[in-house]
């Protein structure tokens, strides 16, 4: 992963990048905001992943765990919020090819967060026809006004120039 500035990769001076227009290193990628982390989807969220675990639902138990009152996001959430901020730049979840992240705090119920990025590099892979452009990125997700709760590198394909997809 590259150097990182003190506040994450929102403070990287450079230019958006937007999908269809010419991508290159040092771009920040488009941010996605999540108004508001509801509990109600973390309960569905632990049911649907059978997920036993109470501190996704249970606000009794997390102050019985001394962990405050507001339910813990679980890390698969967490994880789609990354998924939509670089589906929404490449165009389409199809085109994220690799994401690998770290978990370094949590989201609780009513947290606002922020996913970004910033392009670390622009290749076009010769082992396919057509040359596929890839594009690849540090991403984070923060709380705002608050801590980097994830962090990672994610590679994504751009659309060709052109193409219904820009």
């Amino acid at each position: 992963m590259s150097e990182r500035p003190e506040h994450g990769v929102a403070a990287f001076p450079g230019a958006v990048a937007r999908r269809g227009e010419p991508v290159t290193p040092g771009m920040r990628l488009p941010e996605w905001e999540v108004a508001e982390v509801g509990a109600e989807k973390m309960k569905t969220t632990a049911a649907l992943l059978r997920d036993p675990t109470p501190i996704h639902w249970d606000t009794a138990a997390l102050r019985e765990l001394g962990m405050g009152d507001r339910a813990i996001n679980q890390g698969p959430l967490n994880m789609a919020y990354v998924m939509n901020m670089l589906a929404g730049f490449a165009g389409g979840h199809d085109r994220v090819r690799r994401l690998r992240v770290r978990f370094r705090g949590t989201v609780r119920a009513g947290d606002r967060l922020r996913a970004g990025g910033v392009v670390t590099g622009v290749r076009t892979r010769k082992d396919e026809p057509g040359g596929e452009t890839l594009c690849d990125c540090d991403i984070e997700l923060s709380v705002v006004d608050g801590d980097t709760v994830l962090t990672g590198t994610a590679t994504v394909a751009l659309p060709e120039e052109g193409s219904d997809d820009e």
